[in-house]
């Protein structure tokens, strides 16, 4: 099957330069600048920084983050009244500029709480324009909306969808604004980026959303050609100095697109104004162009917009293609001779027909979009999905503890719950290697070096998708108290390195070399399997094993605000789940699919995921046991629709609650993908399975679905091949 032509029918934007298309143009023609000292909150010594803010933001009861992307999504959306099939949303920040706010007013009551977590962006987003279906969070750092926005295109091209809106939501908070003051990567006099006297990049803010469909529009603002991802696997913040995963990722977009160099008329640059960035990215440039095109980066008019960046950048892409003209590197004016690239200095009328757009973030997370004007150029490869995911090698950690243990306990029909010390949890790992790292990295590089050593492969996989509904709350924590106890002045730069969801990914990437697609999927409690759905989407026939992982950390003070299944004063547990797997079918392992992720709200959720099971007969046939996760929080309406599935299915197949064995926590749902995956390799089940009606022996030869109830149903099937 070739795959599809991928339009842009929609796109909204709001920045430092302005609210809507026509603004942004405007100022981008006038090569305006939007950085300036900072007003979105006060600071305890001024005079502050200059950032770059969003003016003029209307009154909402959603925090910040989520006002600029209803907006962003609105203004995509334009006329069109069709819900979207799909919400992909790059964010950083979430809500947790509210977030500081109760904290700094010792705020105890979780609800106040509940925009925090950054899956909340999309999930607004999805129920403002009734979209039922997928509403995914990615969180790669400043890569963010460049990645959910290859993401969409991949599920668009294979025919997953027809619709989707996609893009990149962050607000300014003390947490950015003073972590890459604690850096030193902050310009004291604005962002110039590529110039010779550049000292650094400029906080900023925004959100920015395409509509991309296969249906070509009446009047399309442009196509989505390709995408291309790639991790450094270098360094926690810093870009490998040669630009190899800047350049990795450019090839990739153009081989993806079935462009050449020659077809490229203009590059939007990452361009932060920090000096190593724009050093290494001059360098990727300039390794794969020999004669770069026109070139430039906005950020010295936009300041960084983070996780918005690459979305913002992508529709500025899009306009200039459509309107014939390429914006300005504003604040550059001195050559700085060791780049080698001679951005615009001013915007010039020029008529372009594809631009590069790149994307780099914390971590080595690097996305690159090819963006093209309509029809100019025509799909030419076929999809390579033709084989399912099959797992090579699992792992998991409990309160019980490792893979063995765990499983063990399982067997014998204890529970899992509780916390591992840090001894525990690092024992497979580097002592030297993890010196710094807190709890959630050494939980996921943990789970990863186990599902490695289990897989028996002879190289590390190159990919790694990650999931986490929390991220790195150690970090978070330690890095705010720290902001507080020192009145400002003396936030921890290491704190705030880790305290990115993708930090662990990045992590990992670093340990075992996987220079890949690093994608952080952070969904609340449907986390695991958004990180599924991002690697069943992306690893085709010729991709090399990838890793699978989710792990979330219990935390004293952040768990019970912030988690809303887990009561104050209630014990903790935390763990996850590891993978290596690949899209080749091998006799006698385990394959994974995850045919249904739709939302919960929806009437008819557990009619069309039967359906999508292929029905009851089907179930009843090939089923042998449901492992069932129901978060506390959603308890009631799980039950609603346990009760539903277990009347389509005439209450025939064994059902496990898994949440009461592993205990509350966001990645439970990839300790029991372990489960299913330990059941049918080993065929042990634990008692509580083999005393239900039909037994052990009618598990036989059949397959295990692991199903998630509540806000959102999805479905993971298990079978051995």
């Amino acid at each position: 099957m070739t795959r599809k032509n991928v339009y842009i029918a929609g796109a909204g934007i709001l920045s430092p330069l302005g609210t809507g298309l026509e603004a942004t143009e405007q100022a981008l023609r006038e090569n305006r600048s939007g950085i300036a000292p900072l007003t979105v909150f006060s600071i305890q010594h001024p005079p502050p920084l200059p950032a770059a803010q969003v003016r003029d933001l209307p009154d909402s009861a959603f925090p910040r983050t989520h006002t600029l992307a209803i907006a962003a999504a609105l203004q995509a959306m334009g006329d069109n009244k069709q819900a979207p099939d799909a919400v992909i949303l790059g964010t950083t920040t979430g809500g947790i500029l509210n977030t500081e706010q109760l904290l700094a007013e010792e705020e105890q009551n979780p609800e106040k709480y509940k925009y925090h977590g950054l899956s909340t962006v999309a999930e607004t987003i999805a129920e403002q324009l009734h979209c039922t279906g997928k509403a995914l969070t990615i969180s790669t750092a400043c890569s963010s909306g460049a990645v959910a926005i290859s993401l969409a295109l991949k599920m668009l091209q294979a025919g997953k969808a027809e619709w989707i809106l996609a893009g990149g939501a962050d607000s300014l908070c003390h947490l950015t604004y003073f972590g890459f003051h604690s850096l030193q990567l902050v310009d004291p006099k604005g962002s110039r980026p590529f110039d010779k006297n550049r000292q650094g990049m400029s906080v900023g803010e925004g959100a920015a959303l395409l509509l991309l469909t296969t249906t070509k529009p009446k009047k399309p603002l442009g196509q989505l050609l390709g995408a291309g991802l790639s991790c450094d696997a270098y360094h926690a913040a810093a870009p490998h100095p040669e630009g190899k995963g800047a350049y990795r990722a450019m090839q990739t977009a153009l081989d993806n697109a079935c462009l050449t160099i020659d077809d490229i008329d203009y590059i939007s640059l990452h361009g932060t104004g920090t000096p190593d960035n724009d050093r290494a990215e001059s360098k990727a440039v300039r390794d794969l162009f020999p004669a770069p095109p026109s070139l430039s980066s906005i950020k010295g008019a936009t300041g960084h917009g983070l996780a918005a960046s690459g979305a913002i950048e992508a529709v500025v892409a899009a306009i200039a293609i459509k309107k014939g003209f390429l914006p300005a590197n504003t604040g550059y004016s001195k050559a700085d001779p060791e780049l080698h690239l001679s951005p615009l200095v001013q915007p010039v009328t020029h008529s372009s027909s594809a631009a590069l757009s790149n994307s780099f973030g914390f971590g080595g997370n690097n996305g690159c979009l090819v963006i093209g004007r309509s029809d100019s150029f025509a799909a030419k490869q076929p999809i390579l999905q033709s084989t399912p995911l099959t797992i090579l090698g699992s792992s998991c950690i409990t309160g019980a503890g490792n893979t063995e243990e765990s499983m063990g306990s399982l067997i014998l029909g204890k529970p899992m719950g509780g916390m591992l010390d840090l001894d525990a949890i690092s024992k497979n790992l580097s002592t030297r290697k993890i010196r710094r790292l807190k709890r959630l990295s050494r939980l996921t590089l943990s789970l990863a070096a186990a599902a490695y050593e289990n897989s028996g492969l002879e190289h590390p996989p190159e990919s790694v998708f990650m999931g986490t509904g929390w991220g790195a709350l150690s970090e978070t924590y330690d890095f705010l108290k720290k902001l507080r106890d020192t009145e400002e002045q003396f936030p921890s730069p290491i704190d705030f390195v880790g305290s990115v969801h993708n930090s662990a990914a990045g992590q990992v990437a670093i340990m075992f070399g996987a220079t890949g697609a690093n994608i952080t999927a952070s969904g609340g409690d449907y986390s695991f399997e958004q990180a599924v759905l991002a690697a069943d989407t992306m690893i085709d026939d010729t991709s090399a094993p990838a890793f699978v992982l989710s792990a979330d950390e219990g935390h004293a003070q952040f768990s019970p605000l912030f988690d809303p299944s887990i009561r104050a004063g209630a014990p903790l547990s935390d763990g996850g789940g590891g993978f290596c797997l690949c899209r080749k079918a091998i006799p006698g392992k385990v394959g994974l699919q995850i045919p249904f992720y739709h939302s919960g709200a929806a009437s008819g959720a557990i009619d069309a995921l039967v359906e999508a099971l292929g029905g009851t007969d089907r179930l009843q046939r090939e089923i042998g046991l449901t492992l069932i996760g129901i978060p506390a929080a959603s308890m009631k309406m799980g039950e609603q629709q346990l009760n539903k599935f277990l009347a389509r299915t005439t209450g025939s197949i064994p059902v496990l609650r898994y949440r009461e064995l592993t205990g509350e926590f966001a990645s439970a749902s990839a300790v029991a993908a372990v489960m299913a995956v330990h059941f049918l390799e080993t065929g042990l089940f634990p008692p509580i399975v083999a005393s239900q009606d039909n037994g052990v022996s009618s598990l036989v030869d059949k397959k295990i679905l692991v199903l998630g109830l509540g806000t959102t149903v999805t479905a993971m099937e298990f079978g051995l091949q």
